[in-house]
């Protein structure tokens, strides 16, 4: 398995930060490494989500967990790996939130894919994490 993790934190509110993340249809405002994202379903655990990669033919990932302003994760599985990505929210005593963003890659290709996709895909978390952030009405610390 291969894994990444950036932590930002931000001024925004766990529940304003938590409305940008739930919008998933609107996530190609923020996060510019998607040409479309589309949730197929209603907001909830199994329901699926189409999205469009820059440069990249759809892919297809499937909501594995969400916490109402804490945390929100999803998976994607193709060519030998699951990729799963995760977005965790913690308050800060200054009402503020801490976000950690992870990507885990598995699966039985993992071990030769992973150490060259993960640092492509994961390269942008800086950027989107702080687009997030601003979205939010926030600003990074």
């Amino acid at each position: 398995m291969w894994s990444h993790e950036y932590t930002g934190e931000t001024t925004a509110a766990p529940e304003a930060v938590w409305a940008v993340l739930k919008d998933i249809d609107n996530w190609p405002r923020w996060d510019t490494s998607m040409e479309s994202v589309t949730l197929l379903g209603p907001f909830e655990v199994g329901a699926k989500v189409s999205m469009t990669p820059s440069g990249q033919d759809p892919i297809t990932s499937v909501i594995t967990a969400i916490e109402e302003n804490a945390h929100y994760a999803d998976e994607t599985a193709f060519a030998g790996v699951v990729l799963r990505f995760s977005h965790r929210l913690s308050p800060r005593g200054d009402g503020g939130t801490t976000v950690v963003h992870r990507l885990e890659i598995d699966g039985p290709a993992a071990g030769e894919m992973g150490p060259q996709l993960g640092p492509a895909i994961t390269e942008d978390f800086p950027e989107a994490m702080e687009a997030l952030f601003t979205h939010a009405g926030g600003s990074a610390l």
